[in-house]
């Protein structure tokens, strides 16, 4: 079964830092295409950044330059550090791995940016 857990969101203010995290477990993960995606209250989710099995790496226009996607194959973790935060980051942040014939997705966790 597979199961992916995200961690790291919490309260920052503008221009802080924070570092997310998601562990995923039941994949062979270094296998496996990593996206993180992000929901604001009354908006759609949309995709934030995203990193290949050969650590290809994609990022939104929004966020690029602040934010970097990194992954641990070890220790079947990816990381979306965050810096220069924005009241506009402000969301449920969701991690989704994806790979031959399956996509799964993390409960979320939350990023609230105070002006």
């Amino acid at each position: 079964q597979v199961q992916l857990v995200e961690s790291g969101g919490g309260l920052v203010q503008a221009g802080g830092s924070l570092r997310l995290s998601c562990v995923a477990s039941g994949i062979i993960f270094s296998m496996n295409h990593i996206d993180w995606y992000r929901q604001a209250p009354g908006k759609q989710r949309e995709f934030v950044a995203a990193i290949t099995s050969s650590g290809y790496i994609s990022y939104s226009n929004s966020v690029k330059g602040r934010f970097a996607i990194t992954r641990d194959n070890a220790k079947n973790t990816a990381y979306l550090q965050m810096n220069s935060l924005k009241p506009e980051d402000t969301a449920i942040y969701y991690c989704k791995a994806s790979g031959s014939g399956f996509s799964s997705w993390g409960r979320g966790t939350q990023v609230t940016v105070s002006s």
